[in-house]
């Protein structure tokens, strides 16, 4: 606050009793906007936390809402013969594998070399390489060993050929060639074009020698035989993609993930009591302060609150309600589902439980049926956005929270700056009254020794 001298002169007008003043003052005009300004941040914290609780909410709310959960498929496999997926919205089925023959790749085998750096030719040339109707023109000069010709084919003609170099023994070098798709139609030839001046003898043509024969893959279905070139089959049922893995039978069901749903039925349910639990933290009532939750005075979130709980009342229609499906709500507000109801419900009928859940034809106990145009959760995520959406309630109460806590700061920055404007104003004023009570006991000192030295003279 300023003057170090201040009450030396009287030893009463000085800087403590100053500081103590001004002190005395700041807990009574800054303390409480301190405290409010404390408040108001605490609420924009907290009402960060709702947003995000909120927002995993509705992203459960609309996991559940979209029809695509409904059209997922879980495949169930018997045995190892085949591995099978399905797409979305393929048909329910039950069908039986049984595998014969698995497709096998076409790889042949060259002559023996020395060496992967022998060499493969007199001259310059050209070697035809033909696989399933494709034929690649594989170059060579005279100076082109084993190991290039392994490079160049994969180079040229990788896409259908795979070559590599194996040492059986000493001296004894083969160049393989593996087709890289299965079936009868990978058979391999390799030509010398420029024979008979190129190529230095027929270890790469003549003497190729088939260790694998490629063939196709041979299974039945329901006992109706079949064969593919390829192991991995797409075309046999729409939407059923079959990988043959071994010899043997398999069977084969298709049907509704209903785990899917019910994975998802369960995460909106743990979603929705974290916001509910959450909400009634916030908004709980007390005359304690310590127990007394940030937003148990706000309208806002209180309705929030209120219209989560009142969800399961507020929603369903003409098609039913929440708890036909096994939903409850508790007395704390928590919400519960009884997984055996809602499974009879999926078994019973499976399009009634998403028309009812996301819109759609729904058919009712008395044989009628009734269009759902907005199905529970369409109307659940309609409620909740009211509160989360963008510029919606929350984005707006956040809003007036970053103003209140503008207008309190310049509030604070006001009456900080009244009261320093005050102190220094009284700081002078201190100054010049302890100089003048400096000099009336100065005087009065005088004083009092003139009238001690009469009395002596006296």
């Amino acid at each position: 606050m300023g003057v170090s001298s201040l009450g030396m002169g009287s030893g009463v007008l000085n800087q403590d009793l100053l500081d103590q003043l001004y002190n005395a003052d700041k807990a009574s005009r800054i303390t409480p906007i301190d405290k409010d300004i404390l408040a108001q941040k605490k609420k924009k914290d907290d009402l960060e936390l709702i947003d995000a609780t909120m927002t995993n909410l509705i992203d459960s709310v609309n996991a559940i809402n979209s029809h695509t959960l409904y059209t997922e498929r879980a495949v169930d496999v018997t045995g190892s013969a085949v591995e099978v997926t399905a797409d979305l919205n393929t048909d329910e089925q039950d069908f039986t594998l049984e595998v014969t023959q698995l497709a096998t790749k076409q790889v042949e085998e060259s002559g023996s070399f020395s060496s992967k750096t022998d060499t493969i030719a007199n001259m310059s040339g050209n070697m035809n390489l033909n696989i399933d109707g494709e034929d690649f023109e594989i170059p060579y000069t005279s100076t082109t060993t084993l190991d290039d010709l392994r490079k160049s084919i994969n180079n040229i003609a990788g896409d259908k050929v795979n070559a590599t170099i194996v040492k059986l023994g000493d001296e004894d070098y083969r160049l393989f060639l593996s087709s890289v798709d299965t079936g009868t139609n990978q058979d391999i030839t390799l030509t010398d074009k420029n024979v008979p001046f190129g190529l230095k003898d027929t270890k790469l043509t003549d003497d190729l020698t088939v260790i694998s024969q490629a063939q196709n893959a041979k299974f039945k279905i329901n006992s109706q035989e079949v064969e593919r070139q390829s192991n991995s089959v797409d075309d046999l049922i729409t939407g059923v993609h079959i990988k043959l893995k071994d010899i043997g039978t398999s069977d084969v069901s298709i049907k509704q993930d209903k785990d899917a749903i019910l994975d998802k039925v369960d995460s909106f349910v743990e979603k929705y009591n974290a916001a509910i639990s959450q909400l009634n933290e916030m908004t709980k009532t007390s005359m304690d302060e310590d127990e007394r939750g940030t937003f148990s005075n706000e309208s806002t979130i209180k309705s929030l609150k209120r219209t989560l709980v009142n969800l399961l009342d507020t929603i369903g229609g003409d098609a039913g309600s929440m708890t036909d499906f096994g939903f409850d709500v508790s007395k704390d507000g928590t919400l519960s589902v009884n997984k055996t109801v809602f499974k009879d419900k999926l078994t019973q009928s499976s399009k009634n439980v998403e028309s009812f859940f996301s819109g759609g034809m729904f058919a009712k106990d008395d044989g009628t049926t009734i269009e759902v145009t907005n199905g529970a959760f369409t109307q659940m995520a309609q409620k909740i956005e009211q509160y989360t959406k963008y510029n919606a309630t929350l984005d707006q109460y956040k809003t007036s929270l970053n103003e209140n806590i503008v207008a309190l700061n310049k509030r604070r920055e006001s009456a900080l700056e009244r009261l320093n404007s005050k102190y220094e104003t009284l700081k002078k004023q201190f100054a010049a009254y302890d100089i003048m009570i400096s000099k009336l006991n100065n005087a009065s000192s005088s004083f009092t020794q003139m009238i001690k030295a009469q009395s002596k003279d006296d």
